[in-house]
């Protein structure tokens, strides 16, 4: 085979490390649940109805992605910059149009994550009937921390909480979620191949604020650990 040659040096693949091993997971793509607990849905002047809706899904690049521990300057064109912590499912198996049980063995691990917000161009947005993207795809507004491995787990219930400078923020139960980790994977599975390496941030719970630059912040879910991240200076 040929060599290939680039007009520049491509960028490095994107990944995080996994809790107990020297080796790091191979990061795909990322795939964003909205409104999956019913208090933060209110909070956002909405409400899901199970019975006759289906979750609602947005994209980040995946170089979008910030590991815990990490700095990330408060981003450009806004002015209401927002948290909402997550449990992360990692995939480490693809599948198509999966039943919710098949889902279930589809699942390599777990992180706490953040997923950062433009909120006041998401609400711009929103009133003119635009898309999300440069309220939700912001450089390193994508944050996750170290997986752990699901060991065959389907989490179901659990604490997950964020602070910002040692003050509570956000405080749920993953057993809020109104879908499922196994029911989002079969849902998503019908619109994408999901693929091994793919990540899917499952939605926030209620208390989402704003966050200025030198903040420091803190999510933790029961079972998966914690996370670490700084605001730092406004570009």
């Amino acid at each position: 085979m040929a060599e290939m040659n680039y007009l520049w040096t491509p960028p490095a693949p994107v990944s995080l490390p996994v809790r107990g091993t020297s080796t790091r997971f191979p990061v795909s793509r990322l795939f964003f649940v909205g409104r999956n607990y019913q208090a933060h849905a209110r909070e956002m002047g909405t409400s899901v109805d199970k019975a006759s809706m289906r979750p609602v899904y947005f994209t980040k690049f995946a170089a979008m992605l910030a590991e815990s521990g990490s700095t990330a300057p408060y981003p450009p064109e806004t002015r209401d910059y927002h948290h909402e912590v997550e449990l992360v499912v990692a995939l480490g198996a693809g599948g198509f149009r999966v039943s919710p049980q098949q889902a279930a063995g589809m699942i390599y691990g777990y992180a706490c994550g953040l997923d950062m917000t433009r909120r006041d161009l998401q609400a711009a947005a929103k009133a003119k009937g635009n898309p999300w993207d440069v309220a939700k795809n912001v450089e390193m507004g994508a944050v996750s921390s170290e997986i752990v491995r699901a060991d065959g787990r389907v989490l179901d219930r659990g604490e997950i909480s964020l602070k910002v400078n040692g003050e509570l923020r956000q405080h749920g139960d993953l057993a809020d979620m109104i879908w499922s980790i196994p029911e989002i994977i079969a849902d998503l599975s019908t619109y994408y191949h999901l693929q091994a390496g793919d990540l899917i941030y499952t939605g926030t719970p209620e208390g989402v604020g704003p966050v200025r630059p030198g903040d420091h912040l803190e999510g933790w879910i029961e079972g998966v650990g914690d996370l670490r991240f700084d605001i730092g200076p406004a570009e």
